[in-house]
């Protein structure tokens, strides 16, 4: 007979899961061992569990397939937490497998001993510790199930002596239950009256605008046609950064604090919003109650006017939903609103580029993702790291058709590019993959996972994998939230961190260094960057007071920014490199 870790991972692979990505420990060394002599699910060794959580998330991210993590009892399970609640915010499928102490000694303060059950009720839309062999089969089962059926996280519990017992299917018995493997997502469309009235709120509209965030990944087809006959521009959450490529004349790019101003003019300019497969958090950005008539499509009902008071709320799959709609709008024949949208558009690239070529000592960061744009294949995937990178993610770089990328949306965790771009080398390993990362989340865990790529590289078809280093020797998101939120001048002893040679240490581990202080070099620098032979660490010296300006800033703002500025040790620098940003975006293609 088979031990009940034996029947787990056959379970898995039932289930259609094929890779897992982990760490070992006692704690659950019972499943390791099965993994081993299964040899048919691939085991990934991370450096730190909270990586490998991160990971699980953006494989389900980039396949839409659940992502899996592993660790043992006690820290190990602890360290998974963030990566799982980044999950559950960003709605990604990921179940995580913990060991645990023996069953035998559970309520004896053992070593390693948590309740992690009650840990992880938080994260989990499903969580349980096993207490018998017979009940593995039911929580694998339901567990899986329920991750992808809720988009979140399953969480299943193994005692250490529970993993090594005797495995037999439950018996036809009154205390057990049978269960069975597989999941088929259903099609999800509105009812056709509800369809009706969001078709006569988007008719009646003369100036519409959208807002797509993750859900709308797999329509774009829908909402080009939506848009087109609708007269809309199209602005993007974060989550929907590649949903739709930004050459589309009328898509307005991002939206919010990290936005474009053509998607903040939109918004304050509609008279009609229609909201699909978004969850954008920050409302303000959204227009006034009352100014708009809005409708919103989500396949989760809970965040149906979560964020907008809807006049129609559609529950449903946002492709689905959309081609049952689309028969009953109605073409906008006076297309000033779009004309106006798509003149707006142009001339932000245009501000973009000049922001982006404005000096700075000694490297423009919006340069980096600038240049690096236009040089990314069709085929390429691009992670970023929450901080001061994010905008220039957000804004600098235009998606192109065919291209993914993602981030930590809900949660804005530091530390995810590495561990989401190895995910999406593990799952497309043909395809060229590039991590744009603070100096920031470089140092907290970042630099460590590079010795997870060093072991794995040649593995992957492709091994075109860039993990480009914003060195600013800062921990720049803050200082400017210090500065422009707060009205305090950068504080020194929590922003300070060191300099670090990046460059170097990829050499030093096998892979390749490309070091730039020097903004003429970009280029070349991507170049070589883009057709290495192997991994490679882009270290580029980056000025830490070129400014993340907002779309528009707002009184209070300003009158934060200038009380910071009248304290702050680095203020001339400061205001002269804003001074020439703006200087520079009213003249566009003067450059210094």
């Amino acid at each position: 007979m088979a031990m009940v870790s034996d029947f787990f991972v056959q379970r898995l692979k039932e289930w259609g899961i094929t890779r897992i990505y982990g760490y070992s420990g006692d704690g659950i060394n019972g499943v390791i061992g099965a993994l081993q002599r299964d040899g048919g699910i691939e085991f990934v060794q991370v450096r730190h569990e909270e990586m490998a959580a991160f990971m699980a998330v953006a494989h389900a991210k980039f396949t839409g397939e659940i992502g899996v993590c592993l660790s043992t009892g006690g820290p190990g399970a602890t360290h998974l937490l963030t990566g799982l609640y980044d999950a559950k915010l960003d709605h990604a499928p990921v179940l995580a497998i913990c060991g645990q102490a023996e069953a035998t000694v559970r309520g004896g303060s053992y070593q390693q001993e948590l309740n992690l059950d009650r840990v992880f009720a938080d994260v989990s839309e499903f969580v349980q510790e096993a207490g018998a062999a017979a009940q593995v089969r039911l929580l694998v089962d339901r567990g899986i199930r329920t991750a992808i059926a809720r988009n979140g996280v399953a969480t299943i519990i193994l005692p250490k002596d529970i993993q090594k017992e005797t495995y037999e299917d439950p018996p036809v018995a009154h205390g057990f239950t049978r269960t069975g493997v597989g999941y088929s997502r259903p099609r999800v469309v509105p009812r056709e009256s509800d369809l009706a009235r969001a078709a006569e709120v988007l008719n009646a509209g003369s100036k519409v605008a959208i807002l797509i965030g993750a859900g709308a990944a797999g329509a774009a087809d829908e909402v080009i046609r939506t848009a087109e006959i609708l007269g809309a521009g199209v602005a993007k959450a974060l989550l929907g950064k590649t949903a739709l490529p930004d050459d589309l004349p009328f898509v307005t790019g991002a939206i919010g604090l990290l936005g474009t101003r053509p998607s903040s003019d939109m918004m304050n300019g509609a008279d009609t919003l229609l909201m699909v497969g978004t969850g954008f958090p920050w409302a303000e950005f959204l227009p006034p109650d009352g100014q708009v008539r809005a409708v919103q499509i989500d396949i989760e009902p809970s965040m149906l006017s979560l964020r907008y008071p809807c006049e129609v709320n559609l529950h449903g799959d946002a492709a689905e939903t959309l081609r049952a709609l689309l028969p009953m709008l109605k073409r906008k024949e006076d297309r000033t609103w779009r004309e106006e949208i798509e003149a707006n558009i142009r001339d932000w690239w245009g501000v973009l580029e000049a922001r982006a070529m404005t000096s700075a000592d000694p490297v423009n960061p919006q340069r980096v993702v600038w240049e690096m744009s236009p040089r990314l294949p069709s085929n390429a995937i691009v992670t970023s790291d929450s901080g001061s990178c994010a905008n220039w993610y957000a804004r600098d770089y235009r998606a192109k058709e065919g291209q993914m990328a993602s981030l930590s949306g809900g949660l804005a965790s530091m530390g995810v590019a590495v561990p989401y771009a190895i995910a999406a080398k593990f799952a497309h390993p043909g395809r060229p993959v590039v991590a744009l990362v603070g100096d920031g989340a470089m140092q907290m865990n970042n630099l460590a996972e590079m010795i997870t790529v060093q072991k794995y590289w040649k593995r992957w078809r492709d091994p075109r994998l860039v993990v480009c280093v914003f060195n600013n020797e800062d921990l720049n998101e803050v200082t400017w939230e210090q500065r422009v939120m707060d009205g305090n001048p950068r504080y020194d002893a929590s922003q300070d961190i060191p300099n670090v040679p990046y460059a170097r240490f990829a050499e030093l581990i096998g892979l390749r260094g490309i070091y730039v202080d020097d903004p003429e070099k970009l280029g070349d620098a991507w170049d070589q960057a883009l057709s290495a032979e192997r991994p490679v660490i882009l270290e580029v010296k980056t000025d830490p007071e070129v400014a993340p300006l907002p779309p528009h800033v707002t009184l209070q703002q300003a009158k934060a920014f200038l009380t910071a500025m009248t304290k702050d040790s680095r203020a001339g620098h400061v205001i002269g490199t804003t001074a020439r940003q703006i200087i520079n975006e009213m003249l566009p293609g003067r450059g210094d």
